[in-house]
């Protein structure tokens, strides 16, 4: 791989994925929203250049000058937290910028096309999540996101381009937003404040943005056509363990309200990927335990605090 493109590039995942194409000489180009307030958080370096370009105006962009691309990483989406993953409308758009891309794709003579999924297109499942379970979405976010799975891939075999899916389950580290339960626990705990959850019983996969990063690049490299990947460390502890692993971290007398918060209506108990096919198809191990993770996530806070 010698060039990639990236939409959703000033994100969490974004920033890290960039990062890792750029420590893999791959030059690379990021899509990002005109005068978008997130550019400061992607790496500076001769290898990466800035496209700006809203989604609703993918289906007539046309960078200048570029007309070769090896990898089109799709992670640009809206609606993803809060009540906009239930906004029926906005997830349905989300259809369209997702066909875009590819369109982009194919004039850019990509030949590997990477989208990002979610664990969301699943719905509530007892057990390991992989790519040949059936999908039963209870959220209109789920639901966009099988649905533009399924069209891109589509569509990507009608213009013979390599479509991959990687369906993300849960990714912290620097960079992410602020209201996710490991932002939100570190960034109260660094205040000397105290923090409330749910009674964290709930058995989470959690991998480090680093380590994603490095997955969806050897997806786009090594993962199989049509093939679909979960991305996930493949084990899962208890929420109420990394929260325990950021208090003794910070502040090992810090107050934390484990149970303080109900459970959300049909709240997930059991998110862990099984990572067997992303092992053995693009060669993926997890470099980064949570410990090794955490500990580079809350400097990062801290910096960004002071």
């Amino acid at each position: 791989m010698k060039s990639a493109i990236i939409t959703g590039g000033t994100g969490m995942i974004g920033c890290s994925l960039a990062e890792h194409l750029i420590k893999e000489n791959v030059e690379v180009y990021v899509v990002t929203r005109p005068n978008s307030k997130r550019i400061n958080m992607l790496p500076r370096h001769p290898l990466l250049k800035v496209l700006e370009c809203d989604l609703d105006n993918l289906d007539s962009f046309n960078p200048d000058g570029l007309h070769a691309v090896d990898a089109f990483f799709h992670l640009g989406w809206e609606g993803t937290t809060g009540e906009d993953r239930n906004n029926f409308y906005l997830q349905n758009k989300n259809v369209k910028y997702t066909l875009d891309a590819v369109g982009l794709a194919q004039r850019l003579n990509c030949t590997s096309f990477v989208f990002a999924g979610s664990q969301a297109q699943f719905g509530r499942v007892s057990g390991l999540l992989d790519g040949n379970l059936p999908s039963k979405p209870e959220t209109a976010y789920g639901v966009g996101k099988l649905c533009a799975e399924s069209m891109s891939r589509l569509l990507c075999n009608r213009l013979n381009i390599k479509h991959c899916s990687a369906r993300i389950l849960s990714i912290y580290g620097p960079n992410d937003g602020e209201n996710t339960l490991v932002s939100y626990a570190i960034r109260k705990m660094l205040k000397g404040e105290e923090t409330s959850f749910t009674p964290c019983e709930q058995k989470w996969d959690y991998l480090y943005c680093k380590d994603a990063a490095k997955a969806l690049y050897l997806i786009a490299l090594n993962g199989k056509h049509d093939g679909v990947y979960c991305l996930g460390s493949g084990k899962a502890e208890e929420l109420k363990q990394y929260v325990e692993t950021i208090k003794n971290i910070i502040n090992p007398s810090a107050k934390v309200g484990i149970g303080n918060v109900p459970y959300a209506p049909n709240q997930v108990m059991m998110l862990c990927a099984d990572i067997t096919d992303l092992k053995k198809d693009v060669g993926f191990e997890p470099d980064y335990s949570f410990d090794e993770g955490i500990l580079e996530t809350i400097n990062w806070w801290k910096n960004k605090l002071l």
